[in-house]
């Protein structure tokens, strides 16, 4: 037994050395300071996911405004100056921003990889997504949202359509019935039949088909950090199972019945089968794909800012008097009854109240996690002069909740403030300031540079129409006035918009009209 026990220790203690001699890297001269972690292979991965916000302060105080830490065998340099940031983008040639994104979308959605480099596609997928998603395609992405939230809110058979009396839900969970449902009709389309007498049942169906989705989605975006710290997804039954249901509506079959999809869908299905080599399967992944993008930070981005304006008096009456005075200068009246609500993007644009509430919300909700891989060895100057030389293959990493937190560029920065992107004349304000400099960077939910989120646009629409519509017809409030702001759930800590780590209940109903015999308030 002895010399057994012996030979484990000598076996421990070689693969110890040897972890110390080829595990640890070491920092060489120009370089930023390096923290390795104790951990073979992970690092600092445990110390950084626990609260990457509190770890990362910590370190810039001990080393300055770049360091380095080994996370999941990967060597990530953190640049923590946001006068910086634009040095980073700046120097972009020495980057491949799409080599990280494309390997996690691959590996979290089953498809083969969207890197032209891989061979399976010519497909310049970042190109397909500004033709589709903004400029002259935003306009009727933006209609049919509208639409589609005023059928899902005040349809017969709707969340709400019979709430002259006051009901009650989670504002988490009303957010995700009404968005998911509205912004997955509005991308994929409707499959109606014609004919009058079968109408109801038609939409009954879909309506279901969309429910089931959602429960889908939500099972495996339950998992979604899981997948990509790299676990695989076999390991989870249950999301597996939930993402190969979702790719089962999603396959080119299923989507042909679809009636006024949107220019994404169309144009992706018509790459896939022109640029690819995608077997059926993949092609209806990658569908998927687009229905996790579309969805996973605009549902929660949807929920705080519906909680925090419910929370605030005067936010509240504020978007409230925003919303009364463009629908008054367009001549519309809010009725469930009666004609659909329109606002063109001009219009929904020039809501400066709604865009800081929105913005406010998101700026204490967002921690993304800005990724570039550098494609060579090369020297990174600073805006103080300094340069480091980094490696290649490294990752340069930008972490915006830095910046959205710091009390020297939003006072008192914990605390929900509506109006904290207006301007004296009640329009944006944009001239934020640290250490008497004026940032170029200085809200940043949607990322930076050639890796901003090409669908923002519509995002921030959508949760607008949303609210615009919510303050239009229905009186809200929270069930518990006292009501505390839920902690942000940091398991999801860059990827995007952080959830709620409970719920919180509101009551809602339907506003009377003076033609019903009521007063409005």
């Amino acid at each position: 037994m002895l010399s057994i026990a012996l030979i484990w220790g000598l076996l421990v203690g070689l693969c110890s050395c040897l972890w110390l001699a080829v595990g640890i890297r070491k920092r060489h001269p120009g370089e930023p300071p390096i923290e390795n972690g104790l951990i073979p292979y992970l690092g600092c991965a445990l110390q950084f996911g626990a609260n990457p916000l509190e770890f990362l302060r910590s370190r810039q105080k001990k080393h300055g405004h770049i360091f380095t830490c080994k996370i999941a065998g990967e060597y990530v340099h953190f640049l923590c100056d946001p006068f910086s940031y634009h040095s980073v983008i700046r120097q972009g040639r020495h980057f491949d921003w799409k080599k990280f994104h494309f390997a996690t979308a691959t590996k979290a959605f089953g498809h083969d990889s969207m890197d032209p480099r891989f061979g399976h596609t010519t497909e310049n997928l970042h190109q397909t997504f500004l033709k589709t998603l903004q400029g002259d395609a935003l306009p009727s992405l933006i209609q049919n949202m509208m639409e589609n939230l005023q059928n899902v809110l005040l349809q017969p058979g709707s969340v709400s359509a019979h709430a002259r009396e006051w009901q009650v839900d989670g504002i988490f969970a009303f957010c995700y019935k009404v968005m998911f449902e509205s912004g997955y009709l509005t991308l994929f389309g409707k499959e109606l039949n014609l004919q009058e007498d079968q109408r109801q049942a038609r939409l009954e169906a879909q309506k279901a088909l969309v429910l089931n989705a959602l429960e889908n989605f939500k099972e495996f975006d339950k998992i979604f950090p899981a997948l990509v710290a790299g676990l695989p997804i076999h390991v989870f039954k249950s999301a597996h199972s939930a993402r190969e249901k979702l790719a089962k509506n999603m396959t080119a079959e299923e989507l042909s019945k679809r009636k006024n999809m949107s220019d994404l869908i169309s144009l992706r299905m018509v790459l896939n089968d022109t640029l690819s080599t995608f077997d059926d399967r993949s092609k209806a992944h990658t569908h998927v794909a687009l229905l996790w993008a579309s969805q996973a930070n605009t549902l929660p981005a949807t929920f705080w800012t519906l909680f925090y304006l419910i929370r605030s008096p005067d936010a509240l009456r504020a978007a409230t008097e925003e919303v009364e005075k463009v629908l008054e200068s367009t001549g519309q009246r809010p009725d469930p009854k009666g004609p659909h609500l329109t606002l063109t993007r001009e219009q929904l644009d020039n809501l400066p109240v709604l865009d800081s509430i929105i913005k406010e919300a998101m700026r204490l909700s967002s921690a993304s996690l800005n990724i570039r891989v550098a494609k060579e060895s090369f020297l990174l100057h600073l805006d103080n002069k300094e340069a480091y030389h980094i490696r290649k293959d490294d990752i340069i990493a930008l972490y915006p909740q830095m910046l959205h937190f710091d009390p020297e560029i939003y006072e008192d920065p914990l605390t929900y403030r509506y109006d904290r992107f207006l301007d004296e004349s009640g329009q944006e304000k944009s001239s934020f300031y640290r250490e008497g400099r004026r940032l170029r960077y200085y809200y940043m939910p949607f990322g930076s540079g050639v890796t901003k989120c090409p669908g923002r646009f519509f995002a921030v629409h959508e949760i607008k129409q949303f609210l615009l519509l919510l303050l239009a017809h229905f009186h809200m409030e929270l069930l518990d006035p006292q009501a505390r702001v839920p902690p942000l759930d940091q398991s999801r800590a860059g990827l995007g918009i952080l959830q709620p780590t409970y719920d919180v209940d509101f009551r809602f109903r339907l506003k009377a009209r003076p033609q019903e015999g009521r007063p409005l308030a």
